[in-house]
């Protein structure tokens, strides 16, 4: 990616995170309003956001990136889930809960499809939405079961295949592969809806940092486990690409998504199941405050 693009890419997803920051300060937009907003962007704009993304042709090249996408994703998924448990077992209880969950779910899911949009466009975004299929799966499993005890089979069946973000896939894919043809008016609705990702995705996390004090978010085991999340685990995921000769997309999409910071999730579990929450939210602050700096970075190694 050209260098100014990025600077002005990262200058506006700055500016947004910024924006839904003072609104949430001043209270025009309250705390349950960031619920709500939540709400919105998951079952509403993401799925239309994924749904655009398949509306082009449908080819055994995009079949072959869609596979291999997926199977770089199960094995990040299935290497995220090692470090999480045997990095922090000198860690308190509270806090292992955190780092675990943080590590194996990171938020690929909210921010992950905006970037990989403004960074590689429609393609970044279509291979993005399948990449996220086995975190999903992870996080209502092995992800879950950090916090609490291992969830049932049919608890974890339910919860991924009712995704709305899943559902969409689905119904992007019978969109593609038939190439099904949608009335104008419905396409151009899903079309203006997706465009509100980027933007209503920052606003959103920037109510979420506006509930914590900056000056009281850093310490060691957080600054560890922010090493560990954006640059320990992208590296390894750039490395095995760059050795297995993957192409420069599919790398770019998997590296950038595997550096994503913690997902509010983290927080939202472990103020439910008697997880160090304060923690947690901290942890999610810090590593998405410094993801508007690593993220660049990793775009201009890419």
């Amino acid at each position: 990616m050209d260098f100014s693009n990025l600077i002005n890419l990262q200058g506006m997803l700055f500016l947004l995170v910024a924006v839904g920051l003072i609104l949430r300060k001043v209270n025009v937009l309250p705390k349950q309003g960031t619920a709500i907003l939540t709400d919105i962007v998951i079952y509403l704009v993401l799925p239309c956001n994924i749904i655009n993304s398949f509306f082009i042709e449908f080819n055994l090249e995009v079949l072959k990136n869609f596979i291999i996408i997926l199977l770089i994703s199960c094995f990040i998924q299935f290497g995220c889930l090692i470090l999480s448990n045997t990095l922090y077992n000198r860690q308190t209880s509270g806090f292992k809960k955190v780092l675990q969950y943080g590590t194996v779910c990171s938020n690929a899911g909210f921010m992950g499809n905006p970037i990989a949009e403004g960074v590689f466009g429609t393609n970044g975004l279509l291979l993005a939405s399948i990449y996220l299929i086995p975190q999903r799966i992870v996080m209502w499993s092995a992800g879950v079961s950090y916090f609490t005890e291992s969830p049932d089979r049919k608890t974890i069946v339910k919860k991924v295949v009712t995704h709305p973000c899943i559902v969409a896939v689905y119904i992007g894919l019978l969109i593609m592969i038939f190439q099904i043809p949608l009335p104008v008016f419905i396409e151009n609705t899903i079309k203006n809806i997706s465009s509100c990702t980027t933007s209503l995705s920052m606003i959103l996390i920037g109510t979420i940092l506006a509930e914590v004090n900056i000056k009281t978010i850093v310490n060691r085991t957080a600054i560890y486990y922010a090493f560990i999340r954006l640059i320990l685990i992208p590296l390894l995921v750039f490395a095995a690409c760059k050795i297995l000769e993957i192409n420069d997309l599919l790398t770019g999409v998997s590296v950038l998504l595997a550096g994503m910071p913690a997902g509010s999730t983290t927080a939202i579990l472990a103020a439910k199941y008697d997880g160090d929450s304060i923690f947690a939210t901290k942890c999610v602050v810090f590593t998405t405050l410094l993801s508007m700096i690593t993220i660049p970075l990793w775009c201009l190694i890419l």
